[in-house]
């Protein structure tokens, strides 16, 4: 069983979670008479406020952030769970 290496995660989940604020932005400017994103994006993001471009390019790092903090979890995880697993039962 090959182990994932962090750069590649950290980067991957990085720019998905990017991604997805941005789109989560864009719904929010396309549908603002609920205020559900403008809500759930500053409770999510510490120093976000709806919505400036300075805010927004700190929600952008912030969300890449959490990325790379995703990764720093699942990666030495899934690793040595997977070592666990592959080890061969001892024999009674």
């Amino acid at each position: 069983m090959t182990s994932l290496r962090f750069t590649p995660v950290a980067l991957s989940l990085g720019i998905f979670v990017s991604i997805t604020f941005t789109l989560c932005v864009i719904w929010g400017l396309v549908f603002p008479g609920t205020g559900l994103m403008q809500r759930a994006l500053e409770a999510a993001f510490p120093w976000f406020t709806w919505l400036s471009w300075g805010s927004y390019f700190v929600g952008l790092v912030e969300s890449f952030l959490y990325g790379i903090y995703a990764a720093a979890v699942l990666v030495p995880l899934y690793n040595g769970l997977s070592r666990l697993g592959s080890q061969a039962p001892a024999k009674a």
